[in-house]
């Protein structure tokens, strides 16, 4: 059985509910890393532990929800293995998987009803990567590019 991650801020609790129920029908375990309730929270914090999850092996993919989703994309992505990508629609969910590999769903708890949350979730879970010639940029991604004009890695 497949584990996937959830960490919200005080904004996603509901969504996150929602999601972790729609994910445990679909037979995957849900690790969830709260928070868990409507008192304030800082969103990095729970991004950051969403980071740690996936970076470590413990959970291949995870879902973040902050009231925006911008916040904690922040937060995610500044772990050069994550590539967390904020999400509107079933659209942008399955381009997220098929060209830049995405390990990290995001959304937007004010920003979305549940049932186009629904369709980011089951477009990320149902996506698989192309690779091809999708690979060498997803590749930058984990690496900062050198002062050269190329473009080349340094790492």
């Amino acid at each position: 059985m497949s584990v996937i991650a959830l960490a919200s801020d005080h904004a996603g609790v509901e969504l996150k509910s929602f999601l972790a129920d729609e994910l445990k029908a679909r037979g995957f375990e849900v690790l969830d890393l709260g928070t868990n309730g409507p008192a304030s929270v800082d969103y990095p914090d729970f991004g950051y532990a969403l980071a740690q999850a996936v970076t470590t092996g413990k959970v291949e993919k995870g879902i973040a929800i902050c009231g925006s989703g911008i916040g904690i994309s922040i937060a995610l992505n500044r772990d050069p293995a994550i590539r967390a990508a904020l999400c509107h629609n079933g659209l942008t969910a399955r381009l997220s998987r098929q060209h830049n590999d995405a390990n990290v769903l995001v959304l937007g708890a004010r920003m979305i009803g549940l049932e186009v949350a629904r369709d980011c979730l089951v477009a990320f879970l149902e996506t698989p990567y192309e690779g091809g010639r999708h690979a060498g940029r997803v590749a930058k991604l984990g690496c900062p590019p050198s002062s050269g004009a190329s473009g080349a890695t340094s790492c």
